[in-house]
Order: structure tokens, then sequence, then C-alpha cells
């Protein structure tokens, strides 16, 4: 435990407190073990904990580019990430396999791990990178996003600039460390401010794959850590408040601030929230942009909108009506040689009011974003569910916790079963947040006779919705009140 005489906690893992003397200590060892193993490129597929921080900081201090990989990418989208970053290293848990070699047994920060050495090879990258994330992805193989240290150590300023105010002196990581959102806006500007960072495996604040959250457990949790901030998805958030109004209780009388991105939100959502007890605040960024871009704020707040630009991002609207984004960008994409513009086009439709608030009112390009904050092509899953054996396959779920499909079978013969069938072998080869959960077969068909296809044989994915929005309509969420429970 500290003392009174070391310096003042920085983390807590829910058993014991770490002083930044202690975790010094523990990021030096680890240096060293990477200086004398002469690792270029390290991967890291870990829960968060105590020794994932000690990981980073020491990765960033011996000069060794840090690829942290989410715990529930599929196998081949970590054979991909490993690939195209030429990682000569991978950590993980020292119970967990790897298909081949013979690992280094090592202890950081108390935790068993196991560091396994890559064939690796050189791969060119942008000047200065220290971390390549790869986020959930648009596709299977999403693109490696390259970020310098001085960008991440921009925005964590800006963070903690913009949250000096409100006197934080504890935040629960909810969210994966390998999602930049908690990566840089929870512990890299809590480190950085002095903060407490609560951090605990992620099954104990009710989160297990990418989608899957236990709000019972999640709010147990929030009332036995006493964190004065989190960090949540919408989807999160809209379960914890049906967990609220439900079981007739409130948040923790002691949370000061809970953003809330990753997607959508809405005025709804924010008011139903704040009336149980939740001070939601909702932010928006996107990994290009090494995370939060605008966050709403105590004094500073329009519900329903995205906030105002953090201190260290610049926003602006082009003529076509997209948001672009300056300040704080990525250093390249990971094989890509083209230099970043100074305003990076978010793909996102939005506007900037008078005030300078952000409201973002859609995707230009045709990308699912659910209300877990997962990007995901729908084109992509409704390959998946072809080469599965459906003829034509429309996916949706923006906003959505899961995704739902309408089929279209080969022809009439084809049972509802078999339909079942060729789902699970979809779903079975991609990760959990690109599965198809409910599906509805077409009433008709998909041409430009029913209406619901271009003459090329594209499907008009809004006609196509709006045909079978009452058979989709149980996939939908319900309608959140936001008077509080009696």
């Amino acid at each position: 435990m500290t003392t009174a005489m070391e310096s003042p906690a920085v983390l807590d893992d829910g058993t014991r407190t770490w002083s930044a003397t202690e975790l010094e200590s523990a990021v030096a060892t680890f240096t060293a073990v990477l200086r004398a193993q002469d690792v270029k490129v390290l991967a890291t597929l870990l829960d968060n904990s105590v020794a994932w921080v000690v990981v980073d900081r020491a990765a960033e201090r011996a000069g060794v580019v840090h690829v942290p990989l989410p715990v529930f990418f599929v196998r081949d989208q970590i054979t991909h990430a490993l690939q195209a970053t030429g990682a000569d290293a991978i950590l993980l848990p020292a119970t967990a396999p790897w298909p081949q070699g013979s690992p280094s047994p090592c202890h950081v920060a108390g935790e068993a791990l196991a560091l396994w050495r890559l064939p690796g090879h050189p791969v060119p990258m942008p000047e200065g990178t220290a971390k390549i994330t790869f986020t959930s992805g648009t596709t299977g193989m999403p693109k490696g996003v390259c970020l310098r240290a001085s960008t991440i150590d921009g925005v964590s300023r800006g963070v903690v600039q913009a949250l000096a105010p409100l006197g934080i002196q504890r935040h629960l990581c909810v969210l994966p460390f390998a999602v930049l959102l908690e990566n840089i806006a929870g512990l890299s500007a809590s480190l950085r401010n002095g903060t407490t960072c609560i951090v605990v495996p992620l099954w104990q604040v009710g989160l297990t794959g990418s989608s899957s959250f236990d709000v019972a457990q999640f709010h147990a949790a929030v009332l036995r850590l006493r964190p004065d901030s989190l960090i949540l998805l919408p989807q999160m958030l809209r379960m914890w408040v049906g967990y609220l109004a439900a079981t007739r209780q409130r948040a923790s009388a002691g949370l000061q601030f809970v953003a809330v991105g990753g997607a959508s939100v809405g005025a709804g959502l924010v008011a139903a929230s704040r009336a149980l007890g939740i001070p939601a605040y909702e932010g928006y960024g996107l990994s290009e942009g090494a995370s939060v871009q605008t966050l709403n704020l105590p004094g500073a707040d329009l519900a329903g909108s995205a906030g105002g630009a953090l201190p260290h991002a610049r926003l602006r609207i082009s003529e076509e009506g997209e948001v672009e984004v300056a300040g704080s960008l990525f250093a390249g994409y990971l094989g890509d040689p083209r230099p970043v513009p100074e305003w990076w086009p978010t793909g996102d439709l939005g506007s900037i009011d008078a005030q300078g608030f952000l409201q973002v009112h859609g995707r230009r390009k045709n990308v699912l974003i659910t209300s877990f904050g997962r990007n995901v092509s729908p084109e992509w899953v409704e390959g998946a569910l072809q080469e599965a054996g459906v003829a034509v396959a429309v996916v949706f779920g923006d906003d959505q916790p899961t995704l739902s499909a309408v089929l279209w079978p080969a022809n009439a013969q084809v049972s509802d079963a078999a339909l079942q069938a060729a789902v699970d072998t979809a779903n079975a080869a991609l990760p959990d947040y690109a599965r198809v959960h409910r599906w509805v077969r077409a009433r008709r068909a998909f041409d430009t006779a029913s209406g619901m296809a271009t003459a090329n044989g594209r499907p008009l994915r809004a006609a196509i919705f709006h045909a079978h929005a009452d058979a989709l309509a149980d996939v939908l969420p319900s309608p959140i009140s936001t008077t509080e429970p009696s």
C-alpha cells in the first residue's frame, strides 16, 4: 500500500493502490526488458490492468511502437494486424496459447505475462509513429492508424484543460484500453493530471467482448469503486438508464462527469440520464483525430449536440457539408504514404452553430455505427451471409446494439431453418460486433419492379428498411422516459 511518504496514488486496481513511484519503478523494469530483447514493434493482446498501463508507458520510453489489439478481435484480424505492422513480438497473458515458438515469461506489475517473439519484418511507417491503433473496422481487415506520442500528449492536455474546473479525483476505466477513447481521454489524461485511474479487468465492470454488457454488474462496480468520472458508449448508457429506472435506483451521488461517445447519443437519452443522477455529456471524435475532438461540458452544454471543440482541436464544415477536423491529427495510415492534410475529412455530415456547438447529421458513406461504437460496413457482413448461402442480404444496425438483416433466399423452398443455419455460419466467421442477431425474410424480391433495387441490382437500403420496418421494429430500442421514477 502507498505510505504517507510516497507520491499520491495514480492507479487503483480494486484491491490496492499504486503510487507514481511504484508505477515508475515498474515502467523502468519493463523498459529494460524491451531494450534487452531489442523489440521494435510490440503487439499486446491484454485485458485492462495495471500491467497494460506499465507496458504502454514502457514501450513509449523504449522507443518501441505499441500495437494494442482489442481482445475481441478474431484470429484473422489479429493475423492481419501483426503482418501489417511487422510486429516482432506479442505480449499475452502467461496462460494464453500461441501457435508457434516459445515465450519468455515475465512479470509486469505482479501479473504473469509471456513475451512471444515473432518473425517480424520492417514496415514503412510515418516518422515518429509511437502507437498503431486498429479500430473495430468497417471491414474484416481495418486500417492501422499511426499516432505520434506528441499528438497523444496534446489530446491528453486538451482533455485535462477542459475538465480542470471539475476537480475530478478518481476516473474508472470502463472501456478497453485498446480503444483510443479510454486509452487517451481516460487513461492518458488522468495520468497527466494526477487523477487516480481505477483500472480493473473489464469483466468486473460488466463488459465482455465488444458488445456484451452486464449492466447490474457495472452498476455494482460503480457503487463499490466510487469514481468521479466515466467514459461510456451510448448503448451502455442506455442500458444503465433502463436498469436504474426498472430497479428504482439512482446513480452514485459522487459521480461528477460521464462522457459519452463513439456513436450518436441524442438529447432524450442525455435528459433521461440526468434525471436519474447520471451527469452525461455527449462528445465526438475519431481515431484519425487521436480520439475525442468535441465535448459538452458543465456550463457549456447543448443536449443533442456533440459539444464544442476541445482546446487541442479545430473544426470546420466543408462546402459539401462534411465535418473536417484539424489540430491533433494522426501521422498517417499504415502502408499509405500519402501525407495527412491539414484538415481531415471525417466522413460525417454536420453543422456548427453560432455558439460553436457541433451537430452531426449522419455519415456520408454507407457505414453503420452501432450504439456500442463499433464501425461496420454492411457490405462486409452481407458478403459473409451470401458466402453462407443467402441469395441477397441487406444489413441494418445504425445506432442499434446489434445488427439485423433482411434476407432474400435463392428460392421460395428455402426454409427459415436453412436461412438461420446460413446466418449461424456467417456469424461464426465474424467478430461479435459484426454478427447478425435478428433477421426477417424479405417480402418481395430486391429488384426494380419492387422498387427495392437499382437497375444494376444494387439494393436500395432505405426502401428495403421502410418495407420491413414493422418486422424489424422489435430490434429497435424502446423509447426512454425522461421523467424520474417515483
